[in-house]
């Protein structure tokens, strides 16, 4: 029988959201994943967008409560949590940034609270050892490091494509160096790098994903094969982010892809750099620089390559499935019911035998970008 395992529901572009997706894939045939809707990211609006999701959220968790399972849990709403509920409870902390709160300055409180209430969970995952750090110097030692993983045979299919053929789809020519800047999103450091290769010949900096900052360069918002094509036509990456980044799922695919980077190490992203070899950048002498990795290409590619190309889906399968079997229930029946079977945020409580507030959901494909 399989284990169940309850989450909220792995939906979003960014980095943690695509390694709780690549988790639902890597552990399928093992558990099966209810999911519960993450409300703030239907919220137009920004300002208070956590604290009313954790009003609309509310209720199910009380359902949740009457269940008997597992949760692996990345969000906020750990702190509605009862503490029987924590103890079977992995929280998953991909990154800590202060610059995305949304809810100031309430959410700062929140967030303080919910480093209080870790130690009560079964286990704390992180994706780097920054932040497995971060935590035990706040007290929470039930931490491990499980990194990011990596769809292998996908990287070996992009690796082996006509890099030619990529190059002249996106309009770089023979003498022209394609320096990937990653996702051009708020804190992510697009702008520096732009602006400090400004003017400089024969450099085009490239951009991908949903472009919340408005840059006017070389942008593509592109599907996962267009994306990785995209990275097998660039030379150099360049990373400079102001926030904490987890790890950095763009840097690792594009030194995948071979192409070696400057990386500024900002918390995570420095153990990635560490790890590769990488050298940060020079803002005063960053086309110079630029021009060195670019030749660096063919001599450096296979160390790193080597360095991340271990953190595979079965590293990573069989790290999850390890913890999970330490903590998980195989069995879906609910231990007890809640007085109110479930309730509803929006109506009456519905009867037993009724559709849930959490959905079984399939694995849903990463897009990495």
């Amino acid at each position: 029988m399989k284990r169940v395992v309850y989450s909220m529901e792995p939906v979003g572009r960014t980095g943690g959201r695509v390694y709780l997706r690549m988790l639902h894939e890597a552990t399928a045939d093992d558990v099966e994943w209810r999911t519960v809707p993450d409300h703030k990211r239907t919220y137009r609006v920004r300002r208070w967008r956590k604290l009313r999701h954790l009003a609309r959220l509310a209720p199910t968790i009380r359902v949740l409560d009457g269940t008997t399972g597992t949760f692996v849990w990345d969000d906020l709403s750990l702190l509605l949590f009862t503490p029987e509920m924590r103890a079977r409870t992995v929280f998953l902390l991909h990154h800590y940034e202060p610059l995305q709160h949304d809810s100031a300055p309430v959410e700062a409180m929140l967030w303080e609270r919910l480093f209080r209430v870790l130690p009560q969970c079964a286990a704390v995952v992180c994706v780097a050892p920054y932040w497995a750090d971060f935590l035990r110097a706040r007290g929470v030692h039930n931490v491990r490091v499980i990194y990011n993983a990596f769809d292998m045979t996908e990287v070996e299919r992009a690796r082996g494509f006509d890099r030619t053929e990529c190059r002249a789809e996106f309009g770089l020519s023979p003498d022209v160096i394609g320096v990937y800047a990653g996702k051009a999103v708020h804190w992510k450091g697009t702008e520096e790098v732009s602006a400090a290769l400004a003017g400089a010949p024969g450099l085009r900096v490239i951009t991908s994903a949903s472009n919340t900052i408005g840059f006017d360069g070389a942008h593509y918002d592109v599907d996962r094969e267009q994306y990785l094509r995209l990275l097998c036509a660039c030379d150099v990456g360049v990373f400079l982010p102001r926030m904490q980044e987890g790890w950095s799922r763009c840097a690792a695919e594009a030194l995948l892809l071979g192409l070696p980077c400057l990386i500024r190490p900002v918390a995570g992203l420095g153990d990635l750099a560490a790890l590769t070899s990488q050298p940060a950048p020079d803002l005063d002498r960053l086309p110079a620089q630029v021009r060195e990795r670019a030749v660096a290409r063919q001599t450096e590619a296979k160390a790193a390559y080597e360095a991340l190309a271990r953190f595979d889906l079965n590293y990573f399968g069989n790290a999850w499935g390890d913890l999970l079997s330490k903590v998980a229930s195989p069995t879906t029946t609910p231990a007890r019911r809640p007085a109110s079977w479930p309730p509803r945020p929006d109506g009456p409580a519905r009867g037993p035998g009724r559709a849930t507030p959490w959905t079984r959901t399939a694995a849903v494909r990463s897009s990495g970008r």
